[in-house]
């Protein structure tokens, strides 16, 4: 009885590790994500010479565009891994 009573606290202390694992795995993606998002839109939208202090119209749009752009691809891209399915 005491030896199932170990297994199972094992058991359980390490699918408690395993969680936080793919936990933090997961942040990183995230913060990964987020990093390549900003410094793709960053380098596509904003001029190299800084002329205001504040975005102007267009800088806007494009980084607009840019962000709902990236989020759609990267949707795409999961949902297709996710179901073993080949590209179009």
């Amino acid at each position: 009885m005491a030896a199932n009573n170990a297994q199972a606290a094992a058991q359980a202390a390490f699918e408690k590790d395993q969680m936080f694992g793919m936990a933090a795995n997961e942040m990183e993606y995230r913060v990964d994500l987020f990093n390549r998002l900003t410094q793709t839109c960053f380098n596509k939208c904003i001029e190299k010479r800084y002329k205001e202090a504040e975005l102007n119209m267009g800088e806007n749009s494009c980084i607009d565009r840019c962000v709902s752009k990236y989020w759609q691809v990267t949707n795409l891209v999961g949902q297709l891994l996710g179901s073993n399915r080949p590209p179009m």
